[in-house]
């Protein structure tokens, strides 16, 4: 039996929003979810037992990262330390990405070939080889729960021949992680989609990857640039070219607004730094849009960040708190705005189960777009 697997419980009446269950080894993660992302064995200025409490359920799964912690501390003393949840305190679920993302952004300091990527190391131009061979076993040493295929992620934009080019590697490369993956009572193997922005291509990577009947499947290279119009276009038949009985998985994704179109396309699970980044930045999100911490009028208004978020910096911090934290550059301020942007975030997505549940998912959506700002 595999390690991680997808219960579907309740499908809206109106849209292709599901409701389900994800058991792991680490517990049942409930779904649609929102995973944190932990890139380098932390989700940044936040405790682990604060990420296991957001919201009002909890954030059962985070996600951390393959290309960054073999660089660096080295998944051999990650597996020394008895494996990444024990060596970052963490209890829950959790996710790795295999790194193909990661050394495909990096540019002029890759090469691609069948056998995988040379690239050189960020921290100190050291030269390094990844293959789907190599980021299968480091992805075994880190011991995540659910893993994820080497794959080619193709820039937006691209040729239609590149990209075709692209997803049949990625779909070769995937044979060779499936054969080189041996921990499969521990962990599961998802595959990646890849297809850039041509239909027909999205379909034949679906289709070959599907073949090959794996645990949980994965939608990659959109969110890379292209406008969120087209992103949505394309995603309207991704899932339909997908198992209903495994998960769907829409990697780099985390707006608010691109959470409930995905939802609302039929996708389970999400990740993305934007709740993380932005508040080392100065911004949260707030029902009723994102809020600029760093804005002179927050300068004497005592109000919380969001009045309607009962999450712990709302119930105890004011906006002009806030951005005095910010102004004197104090650690203190990503701390609480990290908070508020995970909780925001983790309690949007039980108000969407919710909403599932209850079928008034498009009702829900309707009224936050509204009170967001989105048109």
């Amino acid at each position: 039996m595999d390690a991680v697997r997808y219960e579907l419980i309740k499908k809206d009446e109106k849209t292709k929003a599901r409701r389900g269950q994800l058991h792991t080894p680490h517990g049942t993660i409930q779904t649609p979810v929102f995973m944190p992302v932990g890139t380098q064995a932390t989700v940044k200025a936040m405790k682990p037992e604060d990420v296991a409490n957001l919201g009002h359920e909890g954030a059962g799964i985070i996600l951390s990262n393959t290309y960054h912690l073999y660089l660096r501390p080295g998944h051999e003393l990650v597996k020394e330390a008895g494996g990444l949840h024990k060596f970052m305190n963490w209890n829950g679920a959790m996710l790795t990405d295999s790194g193909g993302f990661q050394v495909f952004s990096l540019g002029a300091l890759r090469k691609i070939t069948e056998e995988g990527v040379a690239f050189q190391s960020y921290i100190d131009g050291s030269r390094h080889m990844f293959t789907p061979e190599r980021s299968i076993e480091v992805q075994n040493a880190l011991g995540a729960d659910i893993i994820m295929a080497f794959d080619e992620c193709a820039p937006y934009p691209a040729t239609r021949d590149y990209v075709k080019k692209s997803l049949e590697r990625t779909t070769r490369w995937l044979v060779r992680c499936k054969e080189a993956h041996k921990n499969t009572e521990n962990q599961s193997l998802f595959g990646i989609m890849q297809g850039g922005m041509y239909k027909d291509l999205r379909k034949q990577s679906a289709e070959e990857i599907v073949a090959l009947d794996l645990p949980g499947y994965a939608i990659g290279g959109l969110s890379v640039g292209e406008p969120k119009e087209l992103m949505y276009e394309v995603l309207d038949d991704c899932v339909d070219y997908l198992p209903e009985n495994k998960p769907r998985y829409l990697m780099g994704v985390g707006s608010p607004d691109c959470l409930f179109e995905g939802v609302e396309r039929g996708i389970d699970m999400f990740d993305c730094v934007l709740p993380t980044r932005n508040a080392r930045n100065g911004s949260a999100l707030t029902s009723q849009g994102p809020v600029s911490i760093k804005n002179a009028a927050y300068a004497r208004d005592f109000s919380p960040l969001d009045p309607e978020c009962d999450c712990y910096v709302c119930r105890n911090y004011s906006k002009a708190y806030l951005r005095h934290l910010f102004k004197s550059n104090e650690i203190l301020c990503s701390m609480l705005l990290t908070e508020h942007n995970l909780h925001f975030l983790v309690h949007t997505m039980e108000q969407i189960r919710k909403s599932i549940e209850e079928d008034r998912f498009s009702e829900l959506k309707k009224e936050f777009f509204s009170k967001y700002g989105i048109k």
